[in-house]
C-alpha cells in the first residue's frame, strides 16, 4: 500500500550487523533499532521489546488469538512476527520508510501480507487521525524513532489522544519512551492527559535506558493475584517472562 502523505525529509539509509547469534538492525547509524535472533527469529529478544508485550496481563489468554494488534513503527519487526507468529492474531504494521520493511522482509524473516497480516506504507500520525482505525485495535504498540534515537518522533498529548480513539473499549497500548532529547516525565504526562492517570501503569527503564508505558483504553482495577497468575500463563504459554515484569511495573496512580 502506498503512503498516505509523502515525507519532505530524506528518509535514512537501512542497513544491519551481526554480532554473535543476534542481527541488528540499524538507520544509518551505529544505535540498534531492532534486533533478531538468528536461531530463534520469531522470539523477541530485546527486553524493553519484550515489555510491549505486557497489554497480555489484561486479556485472557484465550481471547488472545481473536485480537488485532498494531505496531506504529516496525523496527526489526520483532513485534509483528511475534504477535502474527505466536499469538496468531490479525496484525497490522504501520512503518513510513519503505527501505525497512524491504529489510525486514530480506534480512529479518518478516512473512509477506496474507489474511493475518499487513504492512501498511504510511504515516503514524496519519493513520491514528484516521476514523477508518478508529475502535479496531485491541493492543497497539508504539515505537517511533529517527536514526539518531535521540527522541520519539509523535510525543504530543493530541497523538497520543488519537492512539486512544484507536483502541477498542478494552484495548491497551503500550509505548517505549528513550532518547538522549527525551523527556520520560514530560511524555508520561500527555499520555495520562490524553488515557487518564488512572488507566496508564510504567515499567521502570531496562539497563539500556528504555521505558515501557501501558495506557488502558478503559481504566479498571486489576488485583495484583490476577496479573501474578496471569504473568505465569504467559510464561507458560509464549515464553516471555512476565513474572519478572510484575516486580518492575506498577500502576501511575496507587
Amino acid at each position: 500500500m502506498a503512503r498516505t502523505k509523502k515525507t519532505d525529509r530524506e528518509l535514512p539509509e537501512v542497513n544491519f550487523s551481526d554480532y554473535g547469534d543476534v542481527r541488528y538492525l540499524h538507520l544509518g547509524t551505529e544505535w540498534v533499532q531492532g534486533s533478531m535472533l538468528l536461531d530463534a527469529p520469531f522470539d523477541i529478544e530485546l527486553e524493553y521489546v519484550q515489555r510491549m508485550m505486557a497489554w497480555l496481563l489484561f486479556v485472557e489468554p484465550t481471547e488472545v488469538a481473536k485480537r488485532h494488534a498494531m505496531q506504529l513503527g516496525l523496527g526489526a519487526a520483532s513485534l509483528t512476527k511475534f504477535c502474527r507468529r505466536k499469538l496468531r492474531m490479525k496484525t497490522t504494521a504501520i512503518e513510513l520508510n519503505p527501505q525497512v520493511v524491504a529489510a525486514c522482509r530480506l534480512w529479518f524473516k518478516l512473512p509477506p501480507d496474507d489474511a493475518r497480516l499487513q504492512v501498511v506504507l504510511s504515516d503514524a500520525a496519519e493513520v491514528a487521525r484516521h476514523p477508518h482505525w478508529h475502535g479496531t485495535v485491541d493492543a497497539l504498540q508504539v515505537d517511533l524513532y529517527d536514526h539518531e534515537a535521540a527522541a520519539p518522533v509523535l510525543d504530543s498529548e493530541d497523538f497520543y489522544a488519537d492512539c486512544r480513539r484507536l483502541l477498542t473499549e478494552d484495548g491497551c497500548m503500550t509505548v517505549n519512551l528513550f532518547g538522549r532529547s527525551s523527556s520520560y516525565e514530560r511524555s508520561l504526562e500527555k499520555i495520562a492527559a490524553a488515557f487518564g492517570r488512572d488507566a496508564v501503569w510504567a515499567f521502570k527503564p531496562t539497563r539500556e535506558g528504555n521505558t515501557v508505558v501501558l495506557a488502558l483504553r478503559t481504566a479498571r482495577a486489576v488485583k495484583r493475584a490476577e496479573l501474578a497468575a496471569r504473568a505465569e500463563t504467559i510464561q507458560t504459554l509464549w515464553h516471555l517472562p512476565a513474572p519478572k515484569w510484575l516486580r518492575v511495573f506498577k500502576p501511575l496512580q496507587p
